[in-house]
This record gives C-alpha cells, sequence and structure tokens, in this order.
C-alpha cells in the first residue's frame, strides 16, 4: 500500500523533475511504441530464462522489471510525458504515482462496478431461468403423460431431471442464508 507520505513525496519530486527537466511534456508515440516493444521483449526474455538449465534467477528478476519499466514509460508518454536519462528509473516511479496511481484506482473501481452490474444481472437471469425452468417442467409433465414415443420420454426426463437437481440446489442455497 503506498503511504499519504509516499504520495506527497511522489508529488514534491514531480514538480523538482518537471523544473529541472528530468521529465518532459512531450508526446512521442514513436518512443510509446518502442517502449511497449521493449516492455513485450522483456517478457519474452524473462518466460525463456525461467527455462534456462542454469536458472539465471537474477536476469529474469531484471528482465520482469524492465518490462515494468518499460511499459511505465510507454503510459507516461501517452499521458504526454517523457523521462529523460538522469535517475530515470525514480523519476518515473514518482511519475507513475503521481500521473497514474489515481487513473488506475478509478478505472479498477470502475470495473469492479461493472463487474457487479453483470453479476446482478446473471444472478437475475439465473433466477428467472430458474422460476421458469418450473413452469416449463410443469407444462412438459402434462404433455408427457399423454402425447410423447419412449426415446423422447427418455430426452426429456434426463432434461427434467438436470432441471430439477439444478433447481433444487439453487433453492437450498435460500436456506443457508
Amino acid at each position: 500500500m503506498i503511504d499519504e507520505k509516499r504520495i506527497k513525496e511522489a508529488e514534491r519530486n514531480f514538480k523538482a523533475y518537471l523544473e529541472e527537466g528530468l521529465i518532459k511534456k512531450e508526446k512521442n508515440e514513436a518512443a510509446m511504441l518502442t517502449y511497449i516493444k521493449n516492455s513485450d521483449l522483456s517478457i519474452k526474455v524473462a518466460e525463456k530464462l525461467m527455462k534456462d538449465e542454469l536458472k539465471p534467477w537474477l536476469w529474469v528478476i531484471v528482465c520482469s522489471y524492465y518490462s515494468m519499466f518499460y511499459i511505465a514509460n510507454a503510459v507516461l508518454v501517452n499521458l504526454g510525458y517523457k523521462t529523460s536519462e538522469k535517475i530515470v528509473h525514480k523519476v518515473t516511479s514518482d511519475a507513475l504515482i503521481v500521473l497514474v496511481l489515481h487513473k488506475l484506482k478509478k478505472e479498477l473501481i470502475e470495473e469492479y462496478e461493472e463487474a457487479k452490474e453483470e453479476a446482478l444481472e446473471l444472478a437475475s437471469a439465473k433466477a428467472e431461468t430458474l422460476v421458469e425452468s418450473y413452469e416449463h417442467e410443469r407444462a412438459k409433465r402434462e404433455r408427457f403423460q399423454y402425447e410423447t414415443t419412449e426415446d423422447i420420454k427418455e430426452q426429456k426426463a434426463r432434461t427434467s431431471l438436470d432441471r430439477a437437481k439444478r433447481f433444487v440446489f439453487e433453492m437450498k442455497k435460500l436456506f443457508a442464508r
């Protein structure tokens, strides 16, 4: 968890970086694409190193970190900020806190809300389906007794049993609440 003290430090540093030219307002699509390419490559190298018989764990960590570093810089460039070469790792870290942290939180919260809504819709649809399956089975039982061949009866019976099991299972959950 990033504490408030670290956030304040990053904000102060970010202002200083802007004044000192360690980070500049700059959109640069070529740089962004290069960062993305380097991030992807770093991940692939880390994956290959994981399988290497020499077990170069340090280099797996390094390549993994650089994949993060490059994608972070791609995001910063996309937001209109380009780091210089001096203390670039610290500048990137502070810039992420200042420019990206809030956006990530907001997006994750929005994704959560969206998932919650989808889950509610699915639960509602599932509940309706369960109740409808009862009504469907009731009507089918009436037809079944008088109108169908033995093969069709067996198939419909299996379907009915499956639906019943599902219905009972879901209904029993209501008792546990």
